[in-house]
């Protein structure tokens, strides 16, 4: 069963893609429902975030391929929510996917993300949330490298980074 925000959302998506509004796609939001240790009004989020960033984490929108400065990022270190500070990531995890987006073979622990089955556009995908605030990273793959054959595919957007 869609949500009205999940149909405004796909709308929004699909009117973005229509009139160019640049390297930003809704998807679903499946767990908008969850609750989450860090919770903001629109208003609060919208002012703690940059455009960008709010139409990634809070309305499920995807960057443009190849525009995140943390695809090129090659230092030890941590991946965090760029909405909550919740590590996500550790470097050590991290590869080239040619995707065009930071990928990841692992979160950095079990806790650290949550997912939803996303079956927006017509697609089937898992989506990938941060765990401390509920906000949309991107999605996961059964397409990745070993260890575990995942390939988490994640908005630069979303996150920050924190050298070791």
């Amino acid at each position: 069963m869609t949500t009205r925000r999940q149909h405004l959302f796909s709308l929004g998506g699909l009117f973005g893609a229509l009139v160019g509004i640049p390297g930003l796609m809704a998807a679903s939001s499946a767990h908008a429902s969850r609750l989450y240790e860090v919770v903001l009004s629109e208003a609060e989020w919208k002012k703690r975030l940059s455009a960008d960033q709010y139409a990634v984490l809070r309305r499920s929108g995807t960057e443009r391929p190849y525009t995140s400065p943390l695809n090129k990022e090659k230092r030890a270190g941590i991946f965090h929510c760029a909405g909550c500070e919740r590590p996500l990531f550790s470097s050590t995890a991290k590869f080239e996917s040619g995707t065009g987006w930071p990928s990841f073979w692992q979160p950095l622990a079990a806790d650290a993300v949550h997912e939803e089955s996303d079956t927006s556009f017509g697609m089937r995908r898992v989506e990938v949330a941060c765990q401390g605030c509920g906000g949309h990273l991107g999605h996961v793959f059964d397409d990745g490298p070993k260890p575990t054959g995942l390939r988490y595919c994640m908005n630069g957007v979303a996150m920050k980074f924190q050298p070791a």
